[in-house]
């Protein structure tokens, strides 16, 4: 059974810092690219940005290029998002989610994990 579990979310000022991590277990993580998408409320899911199996091409949204990084370490099954520079717009809720192939739609991914928080206050 495959288990997304993402942790870091939390409460920050304007111009602050987070990490998210999304754990993953029940799947080969190294076949998947990995996707991070966000909700904010009465919005539809966006995804913010993507990273090939093999980490090595990733791609944002025009909305967080240049300030949010997408990484993974497929020792630990894990995917990362450091987002920067953070603004009052960039709070919602934030998933992670698995694709089996490297393409910028929504569809394409499945296997949710329950979220995670991020506030951004001005």
């Amino acid at each position: 059974q495959v288990q997304l579990v993402e942790s870091g979310g939390g409460s920050v000022q304007a111009g602050g810092s987070l990490r998210l991590s999304c754990a993953a277990s029940g799947l080969t993580f190294s076949a998947y690219t990995m996707g991070w998408f966000r909700q904010a409320p009465g919005k539809e899911r966006e995804l913010v940005a993507m990273v090939s199996s093999s980490g090595y091409s990733t791609a944002y949204a025009r909305s967080v290029k240049d300030r949010f990084t997408i990484s993974r370490d497929n020792s630990k099954n894990t995917v990362y998002l450091q987002m920067n520079s953070l603004k009052p717009e960039d709070t919602a809720v934030y998933y992670c989610a698995t694709s089996r192939a490297y393409s910028w739609s929504v569809d394409s991914f499945g296997n949710w994990g329950q979220g995670t928080q991020v506030t951004v206050s001005s």
